[in-house]
């Protein structure tokens, strides 16, 4: 679908996997227990600036689908699956992950999580116990972000702003932040960061940020 236009619709146990939509207005759609694997939304209005509602993605299958330059402004997505995804350069401010897997079981005991959330910005969005050990976070806006209970862990975060991000039990262990915006971030109250990747010049502020006072040579 090109240019569509579906505001306020409801699409509940809906197949839409494999579909594609471009430059569509979907301004407070919602997708109930919907079948969205594989389904590609290019330069999509989902937000609706006089309400300040958002889309509601609730029990839908969202594996290895790709959103790129979308508007997903307080986009909700509430247990769903989210395997593979790829964000790319999309508005999420304020979005929510709630009860959201961005994993996949193959046999008993092997889980696999993939997911891109790159050039995304996402302040304010609520990724408390987000489990995105390896994803990509690329030169994503998180300032503000709820990371509360957050699994990072060997997550590509390189270039991404996490101003006064809350990272209260967090793990960022073997994660790579280089030349990311990390003033602020107090590493007494993540969980883990043992291996976290960092340059020279990032470490004065993370000591800053403990209260460390670090002075000239």
């Amino acid at each position: 679908m090109v240019g569509c236009t579906l505001a306020g619709a409801s699409f509940t146990a809906t197949v839409l996997s494999g579909a594609r939509f471009e430059r569509c207005k979907l301004p407070r759609v919602r997708f109930s227990h919907a079948d969205l694997r594989e389904t590609v939304f290019e330069d999509c209005q989902f937000a609706d600036p006089a309400t300040q509602g958002g889309a509601v993605f609730a029990f839908s299958r969202l594996d290895s689908a790709r959103l790129a330059r979308c508007d997903l402004t307080h986009a909700r997505f509430e247990g769903s699956d989210l395997y593979d995804v790829r964000f790319e350069a999309c508005n999420l401010l304020g979005a929510v992950f709630a009860r959201t897997s961005f994993g996949r079981t193959f046999g008993r005991k092997v889980e696999r999580i993939a997911a891109e959330l790159v050039d995304c910005n996402l302040e304010l969005a609520d990724l408390s116990a987000a489990r995105l050990p390896g994803a990509r976070l690329a030169r994503s806006r998180l300032r503000e972000a709820d990371l509360t209970g957050a699994d990072l862990e060997g997550a590509d975060l390189t270039g991404a702003d996490l101003f006064q991000a809350i990272v209260d039990g967090a793990k960022l262990s073997g994660a790579d932040l280089a030349g990311a915006e990390v003033s602020g971030l107090d590493l007494r109250r993540l969980a883990t960061y043992q291996g976290l990747k960092i340059t020279a010049d990032q470490q004065y502020r993370l000591l800053d940020a403990m209260g460390i006072d670090v002075q000239p040579g």
